[in-house]
């Protein structure tokens, strides 16, 4: 049985006006519960606390200070486990959520209690949804819109592909939006240093997680034996030629395929 982490950040599932898209997040309920009919145990990693919470408060602006946004996030998190949970349950399906912090994967014993509860959930054919818990999160958005959260999550249970959904196709030779001859890199085998110099020149559009932080969680994943790609979530069928081993966006292949 295949396992699967797919993370989505802010720009996947919010409208240019920071709101959440319930278009597109209903799409990817859709998908995830038909990966999990055709027999695969998979996870989300879900950005969108604070979107959420700006539309439950009729806000149109994102505030810029901490406790604006921590206070957000914790009304938007309710919200946005509702929404998941009702159009999950369309679908048959049962959510499950987890918030994490870097204390539960930074000490062993609640890193191992959390390896425990995910093999449960998934056990029971439960989607577990993860996201970091902003609310008590003091530093500053330390997993870059969740993209190292993911690649933890894929080490934490094993995970045979980590699939990283952005506003971006995937990693490029140089920036695509200053460059008309920028080219896009299908597959890397290794993260040496000059694919780190590409990721210095590149960047998403509207969330915190650059491609800076796409490598890091891809050097995670990689030497977890999990292989990840970045690819562009306009079309979330993409999904399907992810896991089927078509060639979308970038994969970066796991450690034990080059050793």
């Amino acid at each position: 049985m295949k396992r699967i982490v797919i993370k989505v950040g802010s720009s996947t599932i919010t409208h240019k006006s920071g709101l959440l898209n319930l278009k597109k997040v209903e799409e990817l309920t859709k998908v995830i519960s038909d990966l999990s009919n055709m027999g695969m145990q998979t996870i989300l990693v879900s950005s969108g606390a604070v979107a959420a919470g700006m539309g439950r408060m009729n806000m149109n602006e994102k505030p810029d200070s901490v406790p604006e946004k921590q206070a957000l996030a914790s009304i938007g998190q309710c919200e946005l486990m509702y929404i998941y949970d009702k159009f999950f349950s369309q679908f048959g399906k049962v959510v499950a959520q987890m918030l994490m912090t870097k204390r539960v994967l930074e000490v062993d014993m609640l890193r191992q209690n959390a390896i425990r509860t995910l093999n449960q959930l998934l056990s029971y054919n439960v989607v577990p949804i993860i996201n970091e818990n902003d609310s008590v999160a003091t530093e500053e958005l330390v997993y870059g819109d969740n993209d190292t959260l993911g690649a933890i999550t894929a080490e934490l249970i094993q995970a045979d592909l980590l699939l990283v959904l952005s506003d971006i196709d995937g990693l490029y030779d140089k920036n695509p939006n200053m460059h008309a001859d920028a080219k896009l890199i299908p597959v890397v085998d290794e993260i040496t240093c000059d694919i780190e110099a590409m990721a210095e020149d590149t960047s998403t559009k509207v969330g915190t997680g650059g491609m800076i932080t796409k490598l890091q969680a891809a050097k995670i994943a990689t030497e977890a034996n999990c292989d990840m790609i970045i690819c562009n979530s306009k079309d979330l069928r993409v999904i399907y030629d992810a896991v089927e081993g078509k060639q979308v966006g970038t994969l970066f292949k796991r450690r034990s395929s080059y050793e």
